[in-house]
């Protein structure tokens, strides 16, 4: 065979063995995503005995036994009795049958400490009621100034209660459960026997937890009763998902959208509705009709939430709480028309008028609007007026809240004139609003009426919020452009390209490749958004909201800003602190010295 053949040959062979190499890898779930098999892992089930309840106290440890055990295979036992050095309590010798003759001649606790570590060393700990036996051995580790291995740890007293019914047995001790799973050892408080009786207790738990699905280490420590066994047997839903930040969508047979969610780390967020972790019984019932779960990854964690807002808006899952009608909001808007007047309405419109909000609540709408008109007198009937309009004083008209131009009592020029000051607090400084109803409450407070200067209270509040928020919205949705980067924890840049409020692109700039280049790339892939009227025309009032805290972080550095981001100096967002307080302190309110209850009143039988 010539030279050529025979490399060709060797080039063949190597060929075939990388695919197989790499098909290999291809298919093979790494351990993280797979958990450790119980049957794999070596366990070290630990028991002591100690001449009180704490360490802390000053409790010694008398007794230390354990055994190793693998797969169902006893691979060695460890006991030793331990000199306390100080006199066992008579009630602790009748119960442990461990005397002071018994551990006279025994190692001291420095001695003893150590040759355990080393048995265990590698070994899950499992312990029956984990925290006593696990605290004292932490305690004396620390005393010494010997680092504590970094072991795992299963309790089986806390899986015996997630596992075990009143019909299996009276309780949890180890004593009953001994008798429950047939142990060969008897428990008598002697750190060996009880060490081996926890060992038939642990391989109980587990014959019968691999009934409920439950095969793995990760799986072991997360069980919880609460979870049903369907919801355990979902978890395979979440294997395929990455480990990276993005949006899940839980859909059930029928393919409809169930939930929406986000997360840095999707796999290891999906797995969590299958474990004890999730305790809300809402998502256990969206996890029992759950069929799929996609997962969409993001370069960042701002583009995963403002897509979770987007497909919560899109898809309106039953069991999304938040967000998902968007297009239910309210504005307050001032039109434009020869006598301009504020109204409710649904919607922004091209019609040059200006609006304040958008408000979630009509009711907070209306208190907005009543904050306005009752410190600027413009007419609040809804009739379209003619330039000479010829009509009848309303009630408002005589009671001097109406300049009523109905009737032709005030000129053009002149409500115009208070018009434009009315555009000026919404749009600028809000002070006129401000200044009107502080001086209302004061002379309330001051004949003591205090609830009717609370209404003109909740109605100032209304208006400086919704007025801080549209000044805020406005000021980035007026800007065609506003690129952005911020430093994120890995070191990497996180690049984000917004047009008029909405994130239109989102990035991570890789590792050696050119800043300057990337940010140009990014941006001519970034979404194409129109200009449109309003203060959040081209995404929801969240979507912006969401932009404008990452735009306001710390670290964040503006690589290039297309149009003015500015807002007033003299806006309402310097009134919003007082009004927060107060909101605040409301919550935590006491009106007297000490919360009283009513009395209980039982009505007689009729």
């Amino acid at each position: 065979m010539s030279s050529t053949l025979v490399r060709a040959a060797r080039e063949e062979l190597r060929r075939k063995a990388l695919e197989r190499r790499v098909s290999r890898w291809e298919t093979q779930r790494s351990f993280d995503e797979l958990g450790r098999p119980l049957r794999d892992l070596t366990f070290c089930v630990v028991d002591l005995e100690t001449t009180g309840g704490s360490a802390e106290g000053g409790s010694m440890i008398t007794e230390i036994g354990a055994v190793k055990v693998r797969g169902g295979e006893i691979l060695g036992e460890f006991q030793t009795l331990v000199n306390p050095a100080t006199r066992i309590p008579p009630f602790i010798a009748v119960l442990t049958g461990i005397s002071d003759a018994m551990v006279a001649d025994a190692p001291g606790i420095e001695s003893a400490l150590p040759a355990f570590l080393e048995f265990a060393r590698g070994c899950v700990l499992v312990a029956h009621n984990a925290p006593f036996d696990v605290g004292f051995l932490r305690f004396f580790a620390e005393k010494q100034g010997r680092p504590w291995p970094a072991f795992e740890v299963v309790d089986t007293a806390k899986l015996a209660r997630r596992v075990i019914t009143r019909d299996d047995a009276p309780n949890c001790k180890l004593s009953s459960l001994a008798v429950a799973f047939g142990a060969t050892t008897t428990p008598n408080h002697r750190a060996l026997s009880d060490a081996r009786a926890t060992v038939d207790v642990l391989h109980g738990l587990m014959e019968r937890l691999g009934n409920l699905g439950v095969h793995t280490l990760e799986e072991l420590q997360t069980f919880s009763s609460r979870v049903s066994a369907a919801q355990r047997k979902k978890r395979h839903l979440a294997e395929t998902l990455p480990h990276a930040p993005g949006v899940y969508l839980f859909r059930d047979d029928r393919s409809r959208v169930l939930y929406v969610g986000t997360s840095k780390d999707l796999r290891t967020r999906v797995r969590s509705y299958f474990t004890a972790s999730e305790t809300r019984s809402r998502m256990g019932e969206m996890v029992g009709l759950a069929t799929t779960v996609t997962g969409i990854e993001c370069a960042t964690a701002l583009e995963a939430s403002v897509r979770e807002l987007r497909l919560i808006a899109e898809h309106k899952p039953r069991y999304n709480r938040r967000s998902r009608f968007p297009e239910k909001v309210h504005f307050v808007k001032l039109t434009r028309e020869p006598w301009p007047r504020l109204s409710l309405v649904k919607r922004v419109l091209d019609d040059d008028a200006d609006y304040l909000g958008p408000f979630s609540s009509k009711k907070v709408a209306e208190k907005a609007l009543q904050a306005l008109h009752d410190t600027f007198p413009i007419r609040q009937c809804s009739e379209r007026l003619g330039r000479t309009p010829t009509k009848s004083p309303c009630v408002l008209a005589e009671m001097g809240r109406c300049l009523s131009p109905c009737d032709g009592s005030v000129d053009e020029t002149t409500y115009a004139a208070l018009v434009a000051q009315l555009r000026d607090t919404l749009r600028q400084r809000p002070d006129e609003v401000v200044d009107a109803i502080n001086r209302r409450m004061t002379a309330l407070a001051e004949e003591e009426r205090f609830e009717e200067a609370g209404v003109h209270r909740d109605r100032l509040a209304a208006f400086v919020r919704a007025a801080a928020r549209t000044q805020r919205l406005s000021a980035l949705t007026r800007c065609p452009e506003v690129v952005a980067a911020r430093r994120e924890d890995d070191g990497r840049w996180a690049v984000h390209v917004v047009r008029r409020g909405r994130l239109a692109a989102a990035g991570v700039i890789p590792a050696g490749a050119d800043a300057h280049d990337y940010v140009a790339s990014l941006r001519a892939s970034a979404e194409t958004v129109p200009a449109a009227p309003g203060p959040v025309p081209a995404a929801s009032a969240e979507e912006t909201e969401l932009v404008l805290r990452w735009l306001e972080s710390p670290g964040i550095r503006l690589v290039d800003v297309d149009g003015e981001w500015t807002c007033p100096i003299g806006g309402a967002s310097r009134h919003l602190a007082l009004h927060d307080a107060v909101n605040e302190s409301r919550k935590t309110l006491v009106p007297f010295d000490e919360r009283r209850t009513l009395p209980t009143v039982h009505q007689p039988a009729r």
